[in-house]
């Protein structure tokens, strides 16, 4: 397999999106801020985050904070902090904190996308002290009080955490034990009036090496999002996207099937009377499918399918497997999507057209009646069954490490999947 994958790699195509996701306005303002309490704050917090010289705070109160969209640009970040200040023993001062940071989001050279600051204003105004005074310090006074020099620094400081886990974006996530599969951004996002778009190109790995993906043949766009949408996140899904993920796992060997049989040799040779001939004596007879062409998704309104061109290889005997026929299978399934958690469980529901056709034959000619009396049920019930095996964990969606999914709906377009949810803030432990 690491052979034949390392054969394939360089064909690999030029690189385009499969699939996306469209952060609205009210996703971005999803927890934005914290409960508006006063917290009392060490020595060592006050020097280190808010740069106070000479000063102790004795509360700090965030008195409003807002996350806004600018189209064409990216964000910028409001935000009111009150702080109770004791310059001296007799004096307490009440001073207003107002920090107005623009930020971008960029791709690093690493390929990940990085939450940056184009600009970052802050001021401080005096509110009250305990003289009865109310006015705006001079910047002498501000910075006697406040060095807000280093606020922006502070401020840039507080990006690490939200690019962290704007990197496990781009995680690898299993599908099988073999193959792995990772969401990697072609472009900075999309900032507009409807939300934050970003493409996705997926990718997977087989056996610890990257394999090339059919070509899809027409290039995928984001669907405009709905301006109504009440949703934190709209997530998209190509066509592409699910015939690739199945390509994937049959490269992997995951849909290869042993499938057993309820015929004998010997209730076959009642049908064929040339079995009686390649096996003296009476043996389970056992059926094994292998892919003779890609599964192929096909998105309708409304309906997904999946398409399947299998030959089987029936045969007798273990270990030592001997095959006496081989049917070419084509079947359609219907698809079955939904969502749980942060993974889409994909399943294929029952076999809606099913073709059986003889391929090759070591006991003479098999009427196609004959091969549908003796093969069609095994074969239409075991098939999806053993495939849906294979899916029942589900496929990681992109996501980042401490958000879930709820509120979940699935919508099926032609040639795409459509997957409006909110965002839930996962419990931090530790």
């Amino acid at each position: 397999l690491s052979v034949l994958l390392s054969l394939l790699v360089p064909a690999h195509t030029t690189r385009s999106p499969d699939c996306g996701g469209i952060l609205t306005p009210s996703g971005l303002s999803y927890r934005k801020s914290g409960p508006r309490n006063s917290h009392a704050v060490s020595r060592e917090g006050r020097q280190q985050h808010l740069s106070v010289r000479r000063n102790q705070i004795n509360s700090i109160k965030v008195a409003e904070l807002s996350l806004s969209l600018i189209p064409d640009t990216g964000l910028r970040l409001s935000s009111n902090v009150d702080l109770s200040i004791t310059p001296t023993l007799s004096t307490t001062k009440v001073m207003r904190l107002s920090i107005l940071v623009d930020l971008q989001v960029e791709m690093n050279p690493e390929g990940n996308l990085e939450l940056v600051t184009s600009a970052c204003k802050p001021t401080v105004e005096e509110m009250q002290s305990t003289e009865g005074k109310e006015s705006q310090s001079s910047s002498s006074d501000v910075d006697e009080e406040i060095n807000i020099d280093k606020i922006c620094l502070e401020v840039s400081k507080l990006l690490l955490l939200p690019n962290e886990e704007l990197m496990s974006l781009t995680a690898q996530f299993p599908v099988t034990p073999s193959c792995q599969v990772q969401y990697l951004p072609l472009a900075a996002p999309v900032f507009s009036e409807q939300g934050i778009t970003i493409s996705l190109q997926t990718t997977f790995q087989v056996a610890g090496m990257a394999i090339p993906l059919p070509v899809s043949p027409v290039p995928f766009s984001m669907p405009e999002p709905a301006s109504s949408s009440p949703s934190h996140l709209t997530l998209a899904f190509s066509e592409h996207f699910y015939t690739s993920l199945f390509f994937a796992l049959e490269i992997a060997g995951a849909f290869n099937m042993t499938i057993p049989s309820p015929l004998t040799t010997a209730t076959m040779a009642q049908k064929i009377t040339q079995m009686g001939s390649l096996f003296q004596e009476d043996l389970p007879v056992t059926l094994q499918a292998v892919f003779r062409s890609s599964p192929r998704v096909v998105l309708e309104e409304g309906k997904g399918a999946l398409k399947l061109f299998l030959t089987v290889h029936i045969g007798a005997g273990s270990p030592a497997f001997q095959s006496f026929l081989s049917v070419n299978v084509d079947m359609s399934a219907g698809l079955l999507l939904s969502i749980a958690d942060i993974r889409m469980m994909i399943s294929a529901a029952v076999i809606e057209d099913i073709e059986l056709s003889l391929a090759a034959s070591d006991v003479g000619p098999v009427p196609a009646a004959l091969l549908e009396e003796l093969f069609l049920p095994t074969i239409r019930e075991e098939v999806p069954a053993q495939m849906n095996v294979v899916l029942s964990e589900g496929v990681f969606l992109p996501h980042i490490s401490s958000f879930t999914y709820t509120d979940v709906n699935v919508t099926i377009h032609k040639d795409y999947v459509l997957v409006p949810c909110n965002l839930e803030l996962r419990a931090r432990t530790g």
